[in-house]
């Protein structure tokens, strides 16, 4: 099951979703509702899963769409329950991440799909909270809670087909007990696997990062020292500067905790950004350039020669996760896909 919502993590969910598929992917997991018609109108044809809820006003477009909602409450089977037409749903167990999933007993769980012969259990899910933490007891706390539940409903004769509770951290680091038919990667899809804590086995698996992004210069300057540059002069040159301005900003995801302190590629080595990132502009020390001129692209998020920037690295400096910067990177930047 390829993750794909968030815009496939801010590759664009249509283009990363046809890939998925024709590589034979047989499922594919969205956040919304919307997410999920956004592909079908696309022509995308596989399973799909909705993962973080369905309001009572799109009930209806998960039949129209032939959407599969998770189930996150026994309360939310009523709501789907159509003997004339029986709805396959993905139940979710909240084994101890507290956010979303049924906290319920496995005897409410058999009352409530007696109780609703128009909803069927096609698949029984949880999450985990810290995957790649092995300083951590944490997740092989919920993998027995998990193990657990689908056993005592196995006893109450619900025994859904398809059962997943890894995504790309307990894929990669290969945590012991679990009992799936089903993963759902998401980040390693994207070239990432997130750093492991403690005692951790190697990640058995091998990626590298899927975009590059880059962007124009748009000017150059060259200033005296003493000049400021950028809103509030939150930077001063202390001697003679070559600059370069670039045609993306904070609304095109650059973040704006980058200002003074990130990096970018230009001219094949790391340009600091100097000054405060702009809605629309960010600007870099390139006095190591010469000769880039306006034209030039910067690379933002990606390789040049010898030199990198991926997403982990710059989410280290904003203080953030990769997760964020990738999906940080807005809907205006333009995607060219290469095969």
């Amino acid at each position: 099951m390829g993750v794909v919502k968030a815009d496939a993590y801010g590759h664009g969910a249509i283009e990363i979703s046809r890939i998925l598929c024709k590589e034979g992917a047989r499922w594919l997991a969205v956040s919304s509702v919307d997410e999920g018609v956004a592909l079908r109108r696309a022509g995308i044809d596989c399973r799909i899963l909705v993962m973080a809820g369905v309001m009572p006003w799109e009930r209806d477009a998960i039949r129209e769409f032939r959407l599969t909602p998770a189930v996150h409450s026994v309360g939310d089977l009523s709501f789907f329950n159509d003997s004339a037409e029986p709805i396959d749903v993905h139940l979710k167990i909240d084994t101890g991440m507290n956010r979303l999933g049924t906290h319920a007993a496995v005897s409410e769980i058999a009352a409530a799909m007696k109780a609703h012969p128009g909803v069927r259990i096609e698949g029984l899910m949880t999450h985990f909270a810290s995957a790649a933490d092995f300083a951590s007891g944490q997740t092989d706390e919920q993998i027995a809670r998990f193990n657990d539940v689908a056993a005592e409903l196995g006893k109450c004769g619900i025994r859904a087909p398809l059962i997943h509770c890894a995504s790309t951290n307990a894929i990669a680091y290969g945590r012991a007990g679990l009992t799936q038919t089903l993963v759902r990667p998401g980040h390693a899809i994207y070239g990432y696997v997130s750093p492991a804590r403690g005692d951790a086995p190697a990640s058995s698996v091998n990626v590298a990062p899927a975009l590059s992004w880059k962007a124009r210069i748009v000017a150059i300057k060259h200033l005296a020292p003493g000049s400021r540059i950028g809103y509030g002069g939150s930077f001063v040159a202390a001697a003679p500067m070559r600059i370069a301005i670039l045609a993306a900003g904070y609304a095109d995801g650059i973040s704006h905790r980058l200002s003074n302190k990130g990096k970018v590629i230009a001219g094949g080595r790391l340009a600091p950004i100097v000054g405060t990132v702009s809605m629309d502009l960010t600007t870099i020390d390139v006095t190591q350039s010469p000769h880039l001129r306006p034209g030039d692209e910067a690379t933002l998020l990606g390789r040049e020669g010898d030199v990198s920037l991926d997403a982990q690295q710059i989410a280290r400096t904003a203080g953030t996760i990769s997760y964020n910067v990738l999906c940080g990177i807005s809907a205006r930047v333009r995607r060219f896909y290469v095969e």
